[in-house]
């Protein structure tokens, strides 16, 4: 059996993805200390100016808190402000009607717990790709051992992946930026609807 050690994700990247669909078993840290500009509270999409990252705003009361005790802030009205953006960056994408019922509950509806909430947009976007992970989370931080993406799939340090190769899809704003590889699935979702399982398998 195959298995991938992975941080949690906010809509995380198509890299992500594929670690879901790829391995046998996939874990999750949650036992993690929390570090900003990450997948964990953040995603990237593509707009008319370039990429954007979006970021879920999180509370703390600990320097180094454990990600599973991260709770969610409605500071700065996050929700409306990330579902406008992605509604004016992929209005114009082939399938972005068709996934939006399913999508835009995640910025309606509250969550307390980060780790909760980005494990019910990582079942919904499973069911929407048609993808079935066997996800489990940590019971205590792991050390070594197992195929370990933590810190390879990362936001603004991403470390060498051999088993990554991005594949090109269109893109909206492919015409103004060129490909854009290894946004959040959104952009994936949106741009290519039921025929992103062929691009993460």
């Amino acid at each position: 059996m195959t298995t991938a050690l992975l941080q949690t994700t906010y809509f995380g990247p198509v890299q992500w993805y594929q670690k879901l669909s790829r391995y046998d078993l996939c874990l999750i840290e949650q036992y993690d200390s929390y570090q900003k500009q990450t997948y964990r509270n953040r995603c990237l999409i593509s707009t008319a100016n370039g990429i954007q990252a979006l970021t879920v705003p999180v509370e703390h009361t600990d320097d180094k808190p454990l990600v599973k005790d991260l709770r969610i802030s409605d500071h700065n009205q996050w929700r409306r402000v990330h579902w406008n953006a992605l509604q004016s960056a992929y209005s114009e994408s082939p399938f972005f009607d068709y996934y939006a019922d399913d999508i835009r509950p995640f910025f309606e509806q509250k969550y307390d717990f980060l780790i909760d909430f980005n494990e019910a947009i990582r079942q919904k976007v499973c069911e929407l790709i048609d993808i079935h992970p066997t996800v489990e989370y940590t019971s205590a931080y792991q050390v070594q051992g197992i195929s370990d993406y933590r810190d390879v799939i990362h936001a603004k340090h991403p470390q060498p992946d051999p088993e990554f190769q991005a594949r090109p899809y269109w893109q909206v704003f492919q015409h103004k930026h060129g490909f854009q590889s290894n946004l959040s699935i959104l952009d994936l979702l949106f741009c290519m609807g039921p025929e992103s399982v062929f691009y993460i398998s």
